[in-house]
């Protein structure tokens, strides 16, 4: 069986195809998406960080392919209408990346809750002057989160190891590990009053997008901080600027934003308080590792016939 494989990591996962399937043939593809081989008989595609135009090159030279894998978690940009009229299975990385991004999200919250910022720029001649009782803790706080998949849950288990009460939001409402209360996502507003902290770690969908909005913010308390690992166009950009300039919250800690790259001349660079870090919450040494595993397990799967993780819902567009 044939299986398409980025040049990128071919000098990783070669050798692991070999090993544990002696008879798949894997034929590269470079980043203008064309295939270093005949693939007509292929049937696995492991799409790469390439455009949409690259992604189709391979496709198009690939006429049996059933079933490809995505490195990134979101698939909001996959031309999701070509996968369906193929009958392609599509299959994302959804939780390869959640705990640095898990980690990144307490890095939000300790450095505004202990001004960390504040304290590294501390002037050398006023050490005793700096006033201890402006700094937090996050001990006993409720922690909400929107999106209680993998990001979610690693989120939890380490807000609950900082004494954190944790609530949440996931499709399908059920018990979660180190969450204390869970609601369906169509009742994810009630959750908001009692948050300190609010979390968005949902995909972008057409249910999601704007959905954080004027209102979302009005149920918050006056001193809540934010924090979106999710996408950028879940919140209503306006109504949190607009939050944070009148203090209606008390900052915001953002690794996705509206427009990717920000404008440099973007009002949200300017609204007090506010956090804005490069889409980076994802970087880990071991995210190419996992995302790997991740891929030959399927394969193992795919090859036996039993259902694959992370299959795409196309009509609910994650």
């Amino acid at each position: 069986m044939k299986v398409i494989i980025p040049e990128a990591v071919a000098e990783y996962l070669i050798p692991k195809l070999h090993e544990r399937f002696p008879d798949i043939v894997p034929v590269t593809f470079g980043d203008d998406g064309v295939p270093n081989g005949d693939v007509h008989d292929a049937f696995v595609f492991m799409r790469w960080w390439n455009e949409m135009h690259e992604f189709r090159v391979t496709l198009d030279a690939a006429p049996q392919i059933r079933w490809v894998y995505t490195p990134s978690a979101g698939i909001e940009y996959m031309d999701l209408e070509l996968l369906q009229q193929r009958n392609i299975t599509l299959t994302n990385a959804a939780g390869v990346h959640s705990v640095p991004i898990a980690e990144f999200v307490m890095l939000y919250l300790l450095s505004h809750a202990k001004k960390a910022w504040q304290l590294h720029d501390f002037p050398r001649d006023k050490w005793y002057e700096t006033e201890h009782t402006k700094l937090d803790e996050l001990d006993g706080k409720t922690m909400a989160i929107l999106g209680l998949g993998g990001i979610g849950q690693e989120t939890a288990k380490r807000a609950k190891a900082f004494g954190m009460r944790v609530i949440g939001s996931r499709r399908t409402p059920q018990p979660t590990p180190f969450v204390d209360h869970v609601v369906g996502d169509d009742a994810w507003r009630t959750l908001l009053p009692e948050a300190d902290v609010l979390v968005i770690a949902t995909p972008s969908t057409p249910r999601t997008r704007g959905m954080v909005d004027a209102a979302a913010f009005g149920l918050l308390k006056p001193n809540a901080y934010l924090v979106n690992v999710g996408r950028g166009n879940v919140v209503d950009t306006s109504a949190l600027i607009d939050a944070l300039t009148s203090g209606r919250l008390a900052g915001a800690g953002l690794d996705v934003v509206p427009e990717e790259p920000l404008p440099v001349d973007h009002p949200l660079w300017d609204a007090p308080n506010v956090w804005i870090t490069p889409h980076v919450t994802s970087s880990s040494p071991n995210g190419r590792k996992r995302s790997m595993a991740l891929f030959l397990d399927n394969l193992e799967r795919f090859r036996a016939g039993m259902p694959l993780h992370n299959i795409v819902n196309y009509e609910e567009g994650y």
